[in-house]
């Protein structure tokens, strides 16, 4: 009886255990396969839409592998060449040209642009790239392209003003104030307008405007200037004389300044002197042609001495 409890009793100890492992174990698996579930549950949305969300997501991921293959192939590139080449074929393609803004330039250049290109197609038609080469036309300051279906091309030009003629290795070409070539030009059709003489002087155009500001009275009378030694200016009046500037702006604005305030109380201009130098701030030259008697003009220049000196200087 004894043997008997003691099994009953051994029996008691021993399956409370079994039965504390046994759920130990199946808690630990519920929480293992119940995170996600969880976490499913914690979204503000049903879990059918996550499973439709889930599906979406991956036919996503199936197109993009598919476009990224198609791209690579080169499908697209065809699509869109068959389609322009359909436009084409259908009247959708450049065959006239309509040009705006142009007053002095040739047009022509401009034809041959826009009707030159190897793809006319209206809808392959590269606009970017027509504008690019429209700006490397030497009168072209801006331009802007654009498409009117179903066959016209319309650039609207805006062009560059021209300011002076650079005579340079013997030709002579319009450019603008930046010194942009516009054109060629020849002696027998030169335009009203300034002539710049010497390497760079177009380059230097903007500056001798800028100069010409401080003495306004002489800007209708300049006829010409030399850019001398890339450092200072040579003017030449229609008058005939020359005036040596200093270099720097600062100087040669002063000294242009002296010499319309002079040439207003002198009138310095127009009486026969070959060429008045005010390269050296402390001396005011005047030369005569030669042979004619050293007679100089008053002048009221208190701060320089005045000299007189007969022929050209080398």
């Amino acid at each position: 009886m004894a043997e008997a409890r003691i099994r009953r009793g051994g029996t008691a100890r021993i399956a409370p255990k079994a039965k504390v492992r046994a759920g130990q174990g199946r808690g630990r698996a519920l929480k293992r396969q119940s995170w996600l579930d969880r976490l499913i549950e914690a979204l503000p949305v049903s879990e059918a839409t996550v499973q439709r969300m889930a599906t979406w997501l991956i036919v996503g991921i199936v197109g993009a592998i598919l476009i990224g293959f198609a791209a690579f192939f080169g499908v697209p590139a065809m699509a869109r060449q068959e389609a322009a080449q359909l436009a084409a074929r259908a009247g959708f393609e450049v065959q006239k040209v309509e040009v705006r803004g142009v007053e002095r330039m040739d047009e022509m250049p401009v034809y041959n642009i826009a009707l030159g290109q190897v793809d006319r197609s209206m809808l392959a038609l590269d606009l970017p790239k027509v504008r690019t080469q429209m700006l490397q036309l030497g009168w072209v300051k801006d331009a802007r392209i654009s498409r009117r279906l179903p066959d016209t091309l319309v650039v609207d030009i805006v062009e560059r003003e021209p300011v002076a003629v650079w005579q340079h290795e013997g030709q002579l070409h319009l450019i603008d104030v930046q010194g942009t070539v516009l054109q060629s030009v020849s002696a027998s059709a030169m335009p009203d307008l300034p002539l710049v003489v010497g390497p760079y002087a177009n380059r230097q155009t903007a500056g001798l405007n800028r100069l010409m500001e401080n003495a306004p009275a002489l800007q209708p009378m300049l006829a010409g200037a030399t850019w001398v030694g890339n450092r200072r200016w040579d003017l030449r009046f229609q008058s005939g004389e020359t005036l040596s500037l200093p270099e720097g702006d600062r100087d040669s604005a002063t000294a242009l300044v002296n010499f319309a305030r002079m040439d207003g109380v002198n009138r310095l201009l127009g009486r026969g002197i070959v060429k008045f130098d005010m390269r050296d701030p402390d001396r005011f030259v005047l030369r005569l042609p030669e042979g004619q008697a050293k007679d100089k003009p008053a002048g009221d220049d208190k701060s320089a001495s005045t000299s007189v000196a007969s022929g050209e200087d080398g």
